[in-house]
């Protein structure tokens, strides 16, 4: 076992991905879900159908992977 820690770099489109996010959990508040829930659901098991079709949301999270979404939430999450 190495004694080393691994760096793990995603480069990606920040915008794009905070794009993406923004517009899936609007469109998952619009239909009356709880867009944060939803959400967490799809990160943990990264099955879509806790993401509406509505407004094309569910194609649109697909499009992102899931490390670079994690990212950058942490990211967001310590930086405020």
């Amino acid at each position: 076992m190495d004694d080393y820690t691994r760096k793990f770099d995603v480069v990606g489109k920040v915008d794009e991905t905070r794009q993406i996010l923004s517009s899936v959990y609007e469109s998952l508040r619009v239909k009356g879900y709880n867009p944060v829930n939803q959400i967490v659901g799809y990160i943990l098991s990264e099955d879509p159908t806790y993401i509406t079709n509505y407004n094309n949301a569910r194609s649109l999270i697909c499009r992102l992977d899931r490390d670079e979404l994690l990212q950058e939430l942490v990211k967001s999450y310590l930086e405020k």
